[in-house]
């Protein structure tokens, strides 16, 4: 669901303004409640250009929706790139640094996925998160691959459940990050970069005592 081409013909500084209070919006109110009546008082637009740009509420989600995904997608392809050169524990380690920084950087865009999470009242929310986490396979499966290659992991593991157990992992380390109920006494919760870096040290060495090989560092 693209926006209409009279939104895609705004000026890119208008464009940015809508996405930046829709973002704003469904982060502090969901989906449900969020109110196209708000925005377009923020905006300083008629109610029947968000229709005009959008169709509908909801489409107007799928494009911050589409936006979060591509943030993502930025933050991810960086760290392959950086990474490339290093071994897997290496770019586990630095792929949840990078996901603490974007969480500081767009804690409105996580606020929107956690919420996404925890509640059932968003469009097409079983095929969105579907999109996410296929994604993250899609991100994790090479590393695992590569890791098995070269021996740092064991020759033995299946790819695509090490893979979602990555995954799996990975994603409740940074929503205990962001939530205090997730913590558990991790002592994840809005930690220091120091703290947040020291235990991010102690999750990968339990990867590596797991599922480490011949090679790993």
């Amino acid at each position: 669901m693209l926006p209409r081409e009279r939104f895609q013909n705004l000026e890119s500084q208008k464009k940015q303004k809508i996405l930046d209070v829709a973002v704003d919006e469904f982060a502090s109110h969901g989906f449900r409640e969020a109110s196209v009546n708000r925005m377009v008082q923020r905006l300083g637009i008629a109610k029947g250009s968000i229709f005009q740009y959008f169709g509908s509420k909801e489409g107007l989600f799928h494009l911050v929706f589409h936006h979060a995904v591509e943030l993502v997608r930025h933050s991810l392809r960086r760290v392959k790139q950086d990474t490339a050169e290093t071994d897997f524990f290496e770019r586990i380690r630095q792929s949840l640094l990078a996901g603490i920084r974007f969480i500081d950087q767009h804690p409105r865009v996580y606020h929107i996925y956690l919420k996404m999470i925890f509640q059932e009242d968003f469009p097409l929310r079983a095929e969105f998160l579907k999109q996410v986490h296929l994604f993250s396979a899609e991100y994790l499966k090479p590393l695992v691959e590569a890791g098995v290659a070269r021996g740092e992991l064991r020759s033995d593991l299946n790819v695509e459940m090490a893979a979602f157990f990555l995954d799996a992992i990975m994603d409740r380390f940074l929503q205990a990050y962001a939530v205090s109920f997730l913590d558990a006494g991790a002592g994840l919760y809005q930690a220091q970069i120091e703290d947040i870096t020291q235990k991010i040290d102690e999750f990968v060495r339990l990867i590596r005592d797991g599922m480490g090989g011949d090679n790993a560092a």
